[in-house]
């Protein structure tokens, strides 16, 4: 049987990427998605098209009872867990801390940070040698935000992938002896749909100069990354936190 992977809003972007590329790996792909059905459609009927295997499920990751839905769903309709990533995190609009009200700041929060806390529960509950699994691999999805701040733009979104840096590095080390792999990749600029959500739609082009590669990266720069992660070829690799960011 193929191992089973969950990628976390796996319907656009490094996600759907992700998503592809996993299956291509030979994974059997859980394809999460909060909202668009279609797209998520979209990237199981690609994955099919190659001859993997794919389902897609709706969940809001940041809601508890959603996520154990969703992990129970893969349990029935894929098998055992075996691998996890925790791509699904929104970005708001650009402002400064003093403008940012407690709203969205909860909405940052629940989904960028909460979220991921929720899928690691689950997914170590099914992993874990402890608990009768067979071990397994974790990828978080962090950012190079978490290194610079963000100030005057999204201070809040660098904070949260501040603490999923510390969150990798902790569950990497309680985890480390039931056989699961903790890591986290660091995307820089890269050319997604996210920036369009920030309201900033043509970001990654007008910062491509600031980065010493001087161009912006692609989602399937980072897929390969985080799928390397996953994969045997990691298996010495944990608590490691790679930058994906052309040097930024």
């Amino acid at each position: 049987m193929k191992p089973v992977a969950l990628v976390t809003g796996a319907s656009r972007g490094i996600g759907a990427a992700t998503a592809q590329l996993a299956a291509r790996r030979g994974f059997a792909v859980a394809v999460n998605y909060n909202s668009n059905a279609i797209a998520a459609r979209g990237v199981v009927a690609a994955i099919e098209s190659s001859g993997g295997t794919a389902i897609a499920v709706q969940a809001d990751v940041a809601d508890e009872a959603q996520v154990v839905a969703m992990f129970a769903t893969i349990d029935r309709e894929l098998g055992r867990l075996q691998a996890l990533v925790n791509n699904a995190g929104i970005v708001d609009a650009a402002a400064r801390v003093d403008a940012m009200d407690v709203q969205r700041l909860r909405r940052m929060f629940d989904t960028n940070i909460m979220a991921s806390f929720l899928c690691a529960r689950e997914a170590v509950l099914r992993m874990s040698t402890r608990r009768g699994g067979t071990g397994g691999a974790i990828v978080n999805l962090s950012s190079v935000a978490a290194r610079l701040g963000g100030p005057g733009q999204y201070v809040d979104y660098a904070a949260s992938k501040g603490a999923i840096d510390t969150f990798t590095v902790g569950l990497a080390r309680e985890v480390a002896a039931e056989g699961i792999r903790v890591n986290a990749v660091r995307p820089g600029i890269i050319e997604t749909e996210i920036h369009a959500s920030g309201g900033q739609p043509d970001r990654a082009r007008e910062m491509a100069s600031q980065v010493p590669m001087q161009r912006a990266g692609s989602a399937d720069e980072v897929a390969h990354a985080i799928v390397w992660l996953l994969s045997a070829d990691a298996s010495y690799t944990s608590g490691a936190i790679i930058d994906v960011a052309g040097g930024r």
